[in-house]
């Protein structure tokens, strides 16, 4: 008999007999380890949805996945089933996406702490034993490197309690370092010598220098950004034209803001002697708002 009703009949049939929730839980007592066992609470085991969306929006679909209330605790554990009949050397990485799609859609569903996910690899292909490793790490050209990487905090580069005189030591990086430490903790002229100093150093190119001013224009508290960038550009030789044309830009910005306040203000008055002429002479409050843009708190001062 070779004839076959469905493009994946070994899938199909397991996820047909493993979606049965008393057959499933068969299958857990038979397979999983004691001490995962000893974690859950059988009597809330249900079936999921096992489909998930990977970071570039591909469907991609594990075999079975259910969950299960932890005992004596505020906490979950899934198990991601994976039927395969033909061996796939990258297995075991497949099986960690399904599981870190798991604990991601637990989070969107209200939760602030990962579940444990169990993954399971059932196999009956004609190759036997299965002839690939289970661990995921054995997925890296170099499973030593990856295990370091992986088994132990990840590296956290906190300038918030480097040292200043420190950072000034971290070359091409100081400039970034020494700002973004202090951009929300202090005055930005309390820096300036510092920031002179790493511009003598000429490690920086204009537009990262252009950038940087902009940052701190936008994110920082210098009382007068532009007489401070000004200052800067006076002892920073190599880049004194990208950041006069900076300071200059904001002369220009604050004599246009200037400006433009001036008509504001203007327009304002003509709106509000216009809207006076109209309350005189008998027009309805809400139809002069209408013609001259004002607020009823601007038209309610003109009626008293």
């Amino acid at each position: 008999m070779s004839k076959k009703f469905t493009p994946t009949p070994h899938d199909a049939v397991f996820r047909q007999f493993l979606h049965d929730k008393a057959t499933a839980q068969d299958f857990f007592d038979i397979w999983l380890p004691e001490d995962i066992k000893a974690l859950c609470d059988w009597d809330t085991l249900k079936p999921e949805s096992e489909t998930f969306i990977d970071p570039d929006m591909k469907p991609y679909q594990s075999d079975i996945l259910y969950s299960v209330n932890a005992k004596g605790a505020d906490g979950y554990v899934y198990c991601v089933l994976e039927h395969q009949s033909s061996p796939d050397k990258l297995m075991a990485w497949r099986l960690m996406r399904y599981s870190m799609a798991a604990m991601q859609r637990h989070l969107e569903a209200g939760h602030d702490k990962l579940p444990l996910v169990f993954p399971v690899l059932f196999y009956c292909g004609e190759k036997s034993p299965h002839p690939y490793s289970t661990n995921w790490l054995d997925c890296f050209e170099r499973p030593d490197i990856a295990a370091k990487i992986y088994s132990q905090p990840f590296r956290l580069a906190d300038v918030t309690t480097l040292d200043d005189d420190a950072i000034m030591q971290h070359r091409r990086m100081a400039l970034l370092e020494l700002i973004q430490k202090h951009i929300r903790r202090r005055d930005m002229t309390e820096l300036l010598d510092s920031i002179v100093k790493l511009l003598s150093y000429n490690y920086y190119t204009d537009t990262q220098v252009i950038t940087m001013m902009n940052y701190l224009i936008q994110e920082g508290n210098a009382a007068s950004p532009r007489t401070f960038i000004t200052e800067i550009a006076k002892r920073a030789e190599k880049h004194e034209e990208a950041l006069m044309t900076i300071a200059e830009a904001l002369k220009q910005e604050g004599r246009q803001e200037g400006r433009q306040e001036g008509i504001r203000e203007g327009q304002k008055q003509t709106a509000l002697s216009i809207a006076r002429q109209m309350l005189d002479g008998g027009m309805a409050p809400t139809t002069v708002k209408q013609f001259t843009g004002l607020t009823d708190s601007d038209i309610l001062k003109l009626k008293k």
